[in-house]
């Protein structure tokens, strides 16, 4: 049996001077290693071989055709396709059986049209940032096998009068000539409320248009708007969307949902099954809470340690408690 360090060298020489043959030789054996539970092992093998990490960016499954910003020329969406599915994510009860119907409606949406009902097509998730928005819209994507497209507002917000809803026209005519789930993260960037005395009315006509785009939109494509600040947004925009998700700080339970999930492939001595544990890190956001197992687990394998211990872990909380304590000063 080859020991890790030789199946890395094995990867990167391969990654350098292989085939398609060898890549799909690459994919079977980190399919083996992750059947095995050595996923530290598997995200390395997986992150040379496809040059980024498992939840990275991948190509998309074909070439498409995206519309650019006609002032600086820039691609107003970036398409990919998905890497998590629902066994990489961490929601509540509520969430995870919303996230259900929404494949099940969109899988099922030809026999839904037939008898002349549509299928969940417009979906808004708002909640604290770092809590599984992007990631679920993500996981939407896998399980329906379709690619993401990540709408760019640095490209589709331009300084020129009315650029901006023209290129918001542009995106809506791209999803509805192809069928990917739209993530339009941040999207309180375009649907701002209107009764904001500060706000000048460029942006009031931006809003107004993201309106009647939604509402005449027709396409194939899932639309799923994100925001970490949904007090910002106009009240007609709740309006448009078939179901409206609030992804929240996680419960205890999921805490200790997550920290399993994340821990996968690590040995480690950890009483995940114990309260003050995991009230330890109550308040955290899911990102948070992912950021302190990966801090810990550096500093395991650093140290050259084998199993992950509580002062590992406890060392690597009180860094993330520091963090937050700065970035709440800010």
């Amino acid at each position: 049996m080859a020991n890790s360090r030789t199946l890395r060298r094995l990867i990167k020489a391969g990654v350098e001077n292989g085939t398609e043959a060898f890549r799909r030789a690459a994919e079977e054996l980190i399919r083996e290693e992750r059947a095995k539970k050595h996923h530290l092992l598997a995200n390395d093998l997986e992150r040379m071989l496809y040059g980024e990490g498992p939840g990275g960016p991948r190509a998309p499954s074909r070439e498409y055709d995206v519309p650019k910003d006609t002032e600086r020329g820039l691609r107003l969406l970036e398409v990919r396709q998905p890497c998590r599915d629902l066994n990489e994510i961490v929601l509540s009860d509520e969430n995870t059986s919303a996230l259900g119907e929404i494949i099940l409606e969109q899988g099922r949406s030809e026999l839904l049209g037939s008898y002349g009902l549509r299928a969940v097509g417009k979906v808004l998730f708002y909640g604290p940032p770092g809590c599984g928005k992007t990631t679920a819209a993500e996981v939407l994507a896998t399980e329906l096998d379709m690619d993401i497209a990540v709408v760019r507002f640095d490209s589709v917000v331009s300084s020129f009068l009315g650029e901006t809803a023209a290129n918001l026209r542009k995106v809506f005519e791209f999803l509805a000539g192809e069928r990917v789930v739209a993530l339009f993260d941040e999207f309180d960037a375009v649907a701002k409320t209107r009764s904001d005395e500060a706000e000048h009315g460029e942006l009031k006509r931006v809003v107004n248009a993201f309106l009647q785009l939604v509402d005449a939109y027709r396409g194939r494509s899932l639309l799923i708007a994100a925001t970490n600040h949904e007090s910002l947004l106009d009240r007609a925009i709740w309006r448009r969307f078939d179901e409206v998700l609030h992804i929240d700080r996680p419960t205890l339970k999921q805490i200790q949902d997550l920290l399993s999930l994340k821990l996968r492939g690590v040995r480690y001595d950890l009483p995940l099954d114990e309260t003050a544990f995991l009230k330890a890190m109550d308040g955290l956001s899911h990102a948070d809470v992912e950021r302190v197992v990966v801090r810990a687990i550096k500093s395991m394998v650093l140290a050259g340690r084998e199993i992950l211990a509580v002062d590992l872990f406890e060392t690597a909380l009180r860094k993330e408690q520091r963090r937050q304590d700065v970035l709440a000063r800010r």
